[in-house]
């Protein structure tokens, strides 16, 4: 019998779910617990006798905690657990570290891809205009619109969200390049390195931010690098608000360097209400909602438990980071 800790607060369907796949182990909850997949857990004691934790353990405890097998994370992201002192633990150990990225791929594309189209259908402005007086623009919409067909992209990292994203950028015939750490030659798309990126910048369209935040990507999108972006390019963000100089995007915005930014994540997160980018020139600001959908926490659980019956059966883990 195997003893998993869950911080995640599931219900309905999704607990069932998770209650019928482990039937035969244990299951334990720490006393508080989250309906958001970004949020840390606190120090718990109950960790402590876990064989498996699932949800957002606190990093510093799995450290401690030599009993822990297995870690899957119910986020894409695991900025939390990259970092030196915790990659020497897991490995030293041999303890996997899985997310969900999986869960999010599909949902996260989709919303940028949203982002892209609404913009180039111009959907901002005739939405301000049923906000505001009504009129009726026919001309200057539609001289504003644009064809997506035959346009050009660049996408900074290339992990489950990106590809995702290729495949439905492919129906436009898009000029597509990507960066990422190093070409494994499955990628399908031309990879760039980052000493190519102005040059690439200068003729992209699209500039697809998903760039993951860590010690290596902090404030990655700078200033020189939104200067080398074509003139009437869109930049959009649903990597991390940390990974770009927002000082600089905001300056260009202001000045119509940059044509537009669709941001579905900040620094800070929440946004405060008075800060400049809420009302900077063609920026649209989603509060990180790109990976929710309806069947959130079923494909959580679900996700969960397929890694789990791969764990008992001493296969190979999916989503595996570490």
């Amino acid at each position: 019998m195997l003893t998993i800790w869950c911080n995640m607060q599931f219900s309905g369907r999704a607990q069932e779910l998770l209650n019928e796949g482990t039937r035969g182990h244990r299951l334990v909850f720490p006393e508080t617990r989250t309906r958001s997949s970004l949020a840390a857990a606190g120090k718990d004691e109950v960790l402590a006798a876990a064989d498996i934790a699932f949800g957002q353990p606190d990093a510093e405890l799995v450290m401690q905690t030599p009993g822990i097998r297995w870690v899957h994370l119910t986020s894409a992201g695991y900025t939390r657990y990259d970092t030196p002192e915790f990659r020497a633990a897991a490995k030293g150990r041999g303890l996997p570290l899985t997310n969900s990225s999986s869960v999010y791929a599909e949902p996260c594309a989709e919303h940028v891809f949203a982002f892209m189209v609404a913009h180039a259908r111009r959907l901002d402005i005739a939405r301000d205009v049923q906000l505001g007086d009504r009129s009726w623009p026919t001309a200057p919409i539609r001289e504003k619109s644009r064809l997506l067909t035959g346009q050009s992209a660049v996408i900074l990292g290339f992990g489950a969200i990106a590809r995702r994203l290729v495949e439905l950028l492919a129906p436009f015939s898009m000029r597509i390049s990507v960066l990422r750490r190093s070409a494994s030659g499955s990628e399908g798309v031309p990879v760039i390195t980052p000493g190519e990126l102005p040059h690439v910048l200068a003729e992209a369209d699209h500039v697809f931010n998903i760039l993951p935040d860590n010690a290596g990507t902090r404030g990655f999108m700078t200033a020189a690098l939104f200067d080398a972006m074509k003139p009437g390019a869109v930049f959009y963000n649903i990597g991390r608000g940390t990974t770009i100089d927002q000082g600089a995007l905001l300056a260009r915005l202001q000045s119509g360097r940059v044509a537009a930014a669709w941001l579905d994540v900040t620094d800070p997160e929440p946004l405060p209400p008075e800060h400049a980018l809420w009302k900077a020139p063609n920026c649209f600001i989603t509060p990180h909602t790109a990976g929710g959908h309806d069947t959130e926490f079923e494909r959580l659980a679900l996700h969960f438990l397929g890694n789990f019956e791969r764990f008992v059966a001493g296969r190979e883990l999916n989503d595996r980071v570490m």
